[in-house]
Order: C-alpha cells, then structure tokens, then sequence
C-alpha cells in the first residue's frame, strides 16, 4: 500500500512522535516490512520543491495511484473560507484544496492526532484562522471534507487523535488497513480506531494505589492521585496511555502531569485551568465514568477513613517516605 503524508496547521508533534515507534530497525523499515510505501512526508522525504508538487499533482489528478492519505495538522478554512491563510510552498494554492483533491483519490484517509481530526489547539478560542479537522469541527461532524465523505475503500476519516499521537496508534491503525482487519464496526462515535479509544488512560496508572484511597496530590510534585485536585481527567479520558506508554516508560502522568484528555474534540479549552480540578461544593466535577455520583461520594469516604498513613504520607511527598511494611505472605 502506498502511502502519501501532508502536514498542515500544527507543530509536528505527531511526526515526532512516530519517529520514536518502538522497532529496533526504525519505523520506516518496520511499515516497510509490512508492505507500506511512504510515497512522500514534507519533513521525511528528500524529494522537495518541484519534485515534490509533481508527485503531488500526480496524484491529484490520478496519474500517481496511492491507496492512504495521512493528513497531520488542523485544515485552515479562513479568511472566509478560502483557505489562503495557508498556501502550499511553492503551488500558489491552499492547502485545503490540495487536501480536498488528494482525498479523492485515496483509499483511506487518516487524521493524524487531534488537530486534524476535531481542531485541536488551532482552533481555540474565536478561531480567526477558522481552523477544524478533516470531517469534525469540534464534536460535531462538518469539517473539511463533510459528514457524508467516505474514501475510495468505503470507511469515513480515520480519527487516529492524540496531542500527539501515539506511534503505536498510527502503525496499528496502518497494520490493520494493511491486513484488511479495519471496518466501519472498529471505529467510535468519533471515528477513533477502537484499540486504543475504547481504553481508558487510567487503566495501569501508576498511581492507582492512591487513587484507590483518595490519597490526593496537593502538589504538582506529589505522588498522589492527581485527579481530586490536580485536573487529572485519567479516568474519563479514553486512550491506553499507560498500558502502552511512550517508548516503553512514558505517559503524561507517569511524568507527573495530569491527563488532559487530549483524544477528544475539545480538550484545548476545558473552561478551567488544565491544572486545576473544578469543584461544585468540594465534589470534583469530573468524576469517573459510568459511575453514579452519590456512589463514588460514599466510596470516597470509605476509602479515605481506612487510608494507610504509608499511602497517605506518600501522597503528599515527591519521594516515599514510608516504605511497605514487612510481613510474610501466605496462609495464616
């Protein structure tokens, strides 16, 4: 299958992110190996300048088959929809045209990361750039390319979102296309691919022994479960984060920040400080889903009444300053 990238409004972040995809020989060896052809990346490929718009014209106007579109960054619709806020170097034309003409012609069409997809961080805000994502603005369908759009193989945009991505996320969604296992059915409300959207980022936290105790963090430094006071969205926020971290140890709150939620529309403006947790009378806002209120008021209090001044203290330290007691396991 070959495969064809575009950046348009964002950081690369989501590059950057998938040069750091876990394979000994390198992510390019590894979609190699598995018969993905990267055609062309703006920031990866040595074609460039009159090279790179021929082979881009070429598949745009069909000359040049190619089966995925990966789109990396938010689609730029302004000033009033003409999207010359953003011209591809060198064409003269703007890149929502490049993109809307190159869609066409592809057999799936990946958002890469949750600009492309809802947004994101450029479109924050009164959005002056009327930025969006490829078939979403915000959590409502629109976009880019419309509700209606389906690519040539029949599937809607892929939402592979993330603030950036995982790298596993995008090898795995391109695997799966590769191997014919993604359908219509392996997407969610918001497109996303399953495997990794219909976790939750606080499976495998390393912090759950005090969020079983409501052992809170009063500090960003702290050890202890960040979502009572510290803005932590881990247990509504959906993404495997710390059942797969980044190069193998990594995740947000493994480096002690709270999760944002960054896998769905709108995380960039949540209203409050990312930070900080919105309280009505002391209760968090955010609480866990699926869980009735009044049932995670009683457990919070249970668990805080039989806290263990080892999970207690440590919670509010930046190092364990009680270790586990000593006793032998076993049958009494």
């Amino acid at each position: 299958m070959k495969l064809l990238w575009l950046q348009a409004s964002g950081c690369g972040g989501c590059t950057q992110s998938l040069l750091g995809a876990e394979n000994r020989s390198g992510v390019f060896t590894q979609l190699a190996s598995s018969g993905i052809d990267l055609l062309w990346h703006p920031g990866l490929s040595e074609a460039c300048g009159g090279e790179a718009l021929s082979l881009l014209e070429s598949a745009a106007g069909g000359d040049l088959a190619f089966d995925i579109l990966c789109v990396e960054g938010a689609l730029l619709r302004g000033p009033n929809g003409s999207g010359r806020f953003h011209i591809l170097s060198g064409s003269g034309t703007p890149m929502i045209h490049w993109v809307q003409r190159l869609a066409a012609r592809a057999r799936h069409v990946l958002a890469i990361g949750t600009c492309t997809a809802y947004g994101g961080v450029n479109a924050v805000g009164e959005n002056p750039t009327e930025a969006g994502g490829l078939q979403f603005d915000g959590d409502e369908h629109g976009g880019l390319l419309g509700k209606d759009f389906r690519a040539a193989a029949g599937l809607p945009v892929i939402n592979v979102a993330g603030c950036p991505t995982h790298p596993g996320w995008i090898v795995d969604t391109l695997f799966a296309l590769v191997g014919g296992a993604l359908t219509a059915e392996s997407l969610d409300g918001w497109q996303r691919p399953r495997f990794y959207a219909e976790q939750l980022v606080h499976h495998g936290c390393p912090r759950n022994e005090y969020y079983e105790f409501k052992a809170s963090a009063q500090k960003l430094s702290d050890l202890g479960c960040l979502m009572e006071n510290m803005g932590c969205k881990g247990t509504q926020a959906h993404a495997d984060c710390n059942t797969r971290p980044w190069n193998g140890a990594g995740s947000c709150v493994r480096g002690g920040f709270a999760c944002i939620s960054c896998t769905e529309p709108g995380f960039e403006d949540p209203g409050h400080p990312f930070m900080e947790t919105p309280k009505v009378a002391g209760i968090p806002i955010g609480l866990p889903l699926d869980m009735p209120k009044a049932w995670f008021i009683a457990l919070a209090a249970l668990s805080k009444s039989a806290t263990p001044k080892r999970v207690r203290e440590n919670s509010r330290s930046d190092h364990p300053v009680i270790a586990p007691a000593l006793r032998k396991t076993g049958p009494k």
